[in-house]
């Protein structure tokens, strides 16, 4: 395979993320690609945001935010709450999303959303143009319509997004009935 040299290099696709989180007072929504699983025990997932956004002192002020995944039918609340401040409005009334609250104090849900993590701050690492907010997972929620049933999240059913190089993608997990059998789950 010949190999060129792009302008810019990004892992792609990836999970765009609405990151939930409030004082109490006030909520907001935030859109990140720059969101991933960092530890599997106790389960940590990272998300880097840049300091003059608004959800970035929200969350190092109260230490907690959510990761709520969004599926296809949200493109528009996906790319609004990522191009949109919350200085300037309530993005859970613009958007018609719903605000629940889980286990956490301040950071709220998006019931809208098929699944959705809430997470404590552990770590917190500032990067230069990002600070990585390492949140550890509380607790874990998913729309009863994507849950199989032996319990667990059946990602066809979720229909999530995905994100690369500045497009919304549709995710399609593999049939697996074609016949390819996982060598290591680990």
């Amino acid at each position: 395979m010949k190999k060129k040299q792009p302008t810019q290099i990004l892992l792609g696709p990836v999970p765009p993320a609405l990151i939930a989180c409030g004082n109490g007072t006030e909520n907001n929504i935030l859109t990140l690609a720059w969101v991933g699983v960092v530890n599997s025990s106790p389960p940590m997932i990272s998300a880097a945001i840049r300091p003059n956004r608004y959800s970035h002192d929200l969350i190092r002020d109260t230490g907690e935010f959510t990761v709520n995944l969004p599926n296809i039918d949200q493109v528009a609340l996906t790319d609004g709450c990522g191009t949109l401040s919350g200085r300037d409005l309530n993005k859970f009334e613009h958007f018609k999303v719903t605000a629940v609250k889980g286990t956490l104090e301040y950071a709220p849900m998006i019931d809208q959303c098929p699944i959705s993590m809430e997470c404590k701050v552990e770590h917190t690492l500032e990067l230069g143009s990002h600070t990585v907010f390492i949140g550890r997972v509380v607790a874990s929620y998913a729309a009863e319509e994507v849950v199989d049933e032996k319990g667990g999240i059946d990602f066809r059913r979720c229909r999530l997004l995905g994100f690369c190089a500045g497009s919304y993608l549709q995710t399609d997990p593999l049939d697996l009935s074609i016949g390819y059998t996982l060598k290591n789950k680990s």
